[in-house]
């Protein structure tokens, strides 16, 4: 472990950088984070379309985080299971499936709300 550093600016500058850069691996790299980012421009230009409010843009942009964070720890987690054991392991298999419902149940939660603040 690290110790104790004064703060530096340079280096929560270099902390967004990897930020980013994890944001970049993932979309150039995840074919479903590329779903996503279809059906959120989808749900930001049918916002706009619909001149939602404050609140249901809130809502909307909430949703859309939370399938984003989901993916980026789903995505993690795969390519830590995938490095500590490459063979297959029924185990692995679970927590990589695991990992996976939970992007599922936040794409279902998303769109639901994006269909009764669209539509509703």
């Amino acid at each position: 472990m690290k110790g104790k550093r004064k703060f530096s600016i340079r280096d929560r500058l270099k902390s967004f950088r990897y930020a980013v850069n994890g944001l970049k691996l993932l979309v150039f790299r995840e074919h479903n984070a590329r779903i996503h980012v279809l059906a959120t421009v989808i749900a930001i230009l049918g916002g706009f379309f619909l001149k939602l409010g404050s609140m249901e843009w809130i809502v909307i942009l909430i949703v859309i985080a939370i399938v984003f964070i989901a993916e980026l720890f789903n995505t993690a987690l795969e390519h830590l299971c995938d490095f500590v054991k490459p063979e297959y392991n029924q185990v692995i298999k679970e927590v990589k499936d695991l990992a996976a419902g939970a992007v599922l149940v936040s794409a279902m939660l998303a769109v639901t709300i994006g269909i009764i603040l669209l539509f509703a």
